[in-house]
């Protein structure tokens, strides 16, 4: 990935944010996209709807993308996926297919995943579970187009360079 751009790291977590837990999972992923390139910022919010959204839309202003881990399973509390949803442009599906695709191959629970991923602007945002391990197994799922998807959303908007990429076409 080229350098300088920018990721913020937003945990999902009501012990987190009270301060009652470690945040284990911010922590393994930020390391993750440092390796990568990436300057991180991390962040800590509750599971509640209208802060994750806020931070998101806060987020994606400054940010080339945007990583939440936590809140995307199936309790009352897991709302990210709602908060994603209710702020993105659109969703970019092939993502979190991949997601859970690679997570099946190690655990059949993966399919509860409700992570999506999505375009806000020109800001991938891209929702992980919470645990530090299906945090980073899910992001490395992804690691072999993220680059590119984030090379696409900055622009100029074609695929030049891509192995099989046209100009001037999608």
């Amino acid at each position: 990935m080229r350098g300088g751009r920018s990721a913020l790291v937003l945990t999902v977590s009501d012990g987190v944010a009270a301060g009652a837990r470690e945040d284990a999972s911010g922590a393994a992923v930020a390391e993750r996209l440092v390796t990568l390139g990436l300057l991180v910022e991390r962040a800590v919010v509750p599971d509640d709807r209208t802060a994750i959204e806020a931070a998101l839309v806060a987020a994606a202003d400054r940010h080339a993308l945007v990583v939440t881990t936590g809140g995307t399973g199936l309790t009352p509390r897991d709302v990210t996926p709602q908060a994603t949803l209710a702020v993105v442009d659109y969703e970019v599906p092939g993502f979190a297919e991949a997601m859970r695709a690679d997570g099946r191959t190690r655990t059949p629970l993966a399919i509860l995943s409700r992570a999506v991923v999505g375009v806000r602007g020109r800001t991938l945002v891209l929702n992980l579970p919470g645990s530090p391990r299906g945090a980073v197994e899910s992001l490395a799922a992804v690691e072999p187009v993220l680059g590119h998807a984030l090379d696409t959303l900055a622009g100029p908007f074609d695929h030049a360079g891509w192995p099989g990429g046209d100009a001037g076409r999608g």
